[in-house]
């Protein structure tokens, strides 16, 4: 509920703060007293747009603050969330509007922006004033309506995921012919590129390999020169190393037999020994297996080219282009396996479509079941509150497309977020026209209690928020009055209503009766808000009957108001 309203140098509003009871309050005033401020500043705090015009003159900044209390709504909690703004069972927001016309919003006191305070508070808050169509007269909105007034939430729920399990698999199918198309355009180049690279029959490393084998062979000559001179010097000439070390070697043994100290180095002598000749067998082997071979060596070169050309071309270095090269292959064996693939997909597609349809179906024919019962409803509420010729119409169509996903007698149709349908309530309020939007329907008065009456028949299956009504008696009087002001009344037992109005019918059925009065304080006009106890009340509802002579009558007829809006 709406707890309180704070505002401060709002217009002709110097400091005031409203307090508001569940149930039905009612709020009267004279003509300029300041009630539709109240409505402006309420506005306001809802994330209007706001201008620095409405700072009270000779102040710099406008403070409204609204205080929500026993607030349990999921979208709000999601909503806040969202924002990291922390979620309470008491909602506050607030609006400050500087006279250099910068404007500040905030939701339990952390800043946010005048879109998040607009969410918040739509919510929560559904303010109609004459000319505000809002919730109700929003066409977007008849369809969360009319399932509430179903009792359809379950069959919405099925209905979203089957429909979201479908969209699923259509982006599925989406992606795997955007893949096979990008193939085939690309075919022949790919057939191209794979053919190309198959012919190489490359191989990791090979451009190193060659390099080497290349160096060797380019060095045949002086290898052959330079190991045949090294096992010569080594061990084949008449005064080789091997031959020097072995001799060396007996006259270290001698000298070891004398004196035991010699005998490290014999064995440092033997190991040297051992070592020159293993590097002469080496070198012999070497030599015997140097390959003279001018037509590898070309061999060699022109395929070194190859490869040099390949990755230019490419621009890749050997090691990727064979990667390269594995990934030309896994696509052509993605093409080969994606029409399969495909194939699959749209058999689950085609099962899904089938079982969104009988959601779908299901899903509208409880809708158009609880249509004829909320027009029957909506029409009897009008009729008791003096539009008794009214004709009230729950319009459901349907989208016919060649491809749609809904398939009901042989035709198909467009599927939407929430269903098949396409809901609109529509209205004529007089014998002989046809039936409108609500959106254009002209009258004031009539809006007010077209407003009331559907508010009524959804009050009990309805998520509706607290309720404002500006105005709601606009061309009314008498018997109407009294139905709109007995239909408040029964409202209010489901909703917070806040009410303006003119009329003694009305104020006489408040839970809360508050008055509005303007006064000259320091040269400067001001508006209050005051509370009415019993006595005052009775004094404000004959004046709203008699006008400012106070009459004894205007006071008798005020009192059997006041008791019978007590009995009810």
């Amino acid at each position: 509920m709406l707890f309180s309203l704070y505002i401060k140098n709002y217009a002709l509003i110097q400091e005031l703060t409203v307090e508001f009871s569940p149930g039905l309050n009612i709020i009267t005033g004279e003509t300029g007293a300041g009630k539709s401020i109240l409505i402006g500043a309420l506005n306001l705090v809802l994330g209007e747009r706001a201008s620095s015009d409405l700072v009270r003159s000779g102040t710099t900044k406008a403070v409204i603050e609204a205080i929500l209390k026993d607030v349990h709504s999921e979208k709000v909690n999601v909503l806040l969330s969202a924002a990291n703004i922390e979620t309470t069972p008491e909602l506050i927001l607030r609006r400050e509007l500087s006279s250099s016309g910068q404007s500040r919003c905030f939701i339990n006191d952390s800043p946010c922006n005048a879109s998040l305070l607009k969410q918040a508070g739509e919510i929560l808050i559904d303010l109609h004033g004459q000319h505000d169509h809002q919730l109700l007269l929003n066409a977007d909105s008849h369809e969360t309506l009319l399932d509430d007034f179903a009792q359809s939430d379950s069959d919405v729920t099925d209905y979203k995921a089957a429909r979201f399990l479908l969209l699923e698999l259509q982006n599925q199918l989406n992606t795997l012919n955007k893949e096979a198309a990008e193939i085939r355009d690309k075919k022949e180049t790919l057939d191209f590129q794979i053919n190309e690279l198959k012919m190489l029959d490359l191989k990791n490393d090979e451009y190193k390999d060659i390099e080497t084998e290349i160096s060797l062979l380019e060095n045949s000559e002086t290898l052959f020169s330079l190991t045949s001179s090294l096992n010569d010097l080594l061990y084949d000439c008449e005064h080789s190393i091997y031959t020097s070390i072995t001799s060396a070697l007996h006259t270290l043994e001698k000298l070891a037999s004398i004196d035991k100290r010699f005998d490290i180095h014999v064995e440092e002598t033997r190991t040297v020994k051992s070592i020159v000749d293993e590097i002469a067998r080496f070198t012999r082997s070497y030599s015997s297996v140097i390959d003279f071979n001018p037509a590898r060596l070309d061999s060699l070169r022109e395929r070194q080219l190859k490869l040099q050309r390949i990755c230019k071309k490419y621009g890749l270095t050997l090691t990727e282009l064979i990667d390269y090269q594995n990934e030309l292959d896994a696509r052509v064996a993605l093409e080969d396996s994606l029409e399969e693939e495909v194939n699959h997909i749209k058999a689950k597609i085609t099962l899904q479509k089938a079982e969104l349809s009988i959601l779908a179906l299901r899903l509208s024919g409880k809708r158009q079941k609880a249509a004829h019962q909320l027009e029957k409803v909506i029409q009897e509420q009008l009729a008791q509150l003096g539009i008794p010729n009214a004709t009230f119409i729950v319009n459901i169509t349907h989208d016919e497309q060649d491809n749609g996903e809904i398939s009901n007698d042989g035709k198909r149709f467009a599927c939407f977020s929430c269903g098949y349908d396409r809901i609109e309530f529509m209205i004529s309020t007089n014998p002989g026209e046809k039936p409108k939007p609500l959106i254009k329907v002209a009258s004031g008065g009539e809006i007010s209690r077209i407003m009331l009456a559907m508010k009524s028949a959804l009050a009990d299956s309805a998520k509706l928020p607290i309720l404002i009504f500006d105005e709601i008696d606009t061309g009314i009087s008498g018997r109407v009055a009294e139905a709109v002001a007995l239909s408040l009344k029964k409202l209010s037992r489901l909703h917070q209503i806040i009410a303006i109005t003119h009329l003694p019918q009305i104020a006489a059925m408040a839970d809360t009766h508050l008055q509005v009065q303007k006064s000259l304080q320091h040269d400067r006009t001001v508006s209050e808000v005051i509370t009415l106890d019993h006595k005052s009340r009775l004094k404000a509802i004959a004046g709203l009957i008699s006008g400012t002579e106070v009459s004894h009558s205007s006071l008798n007829l005020a009192s059997e108001l006041l008791d019978r809006g007590k009995s009810i």
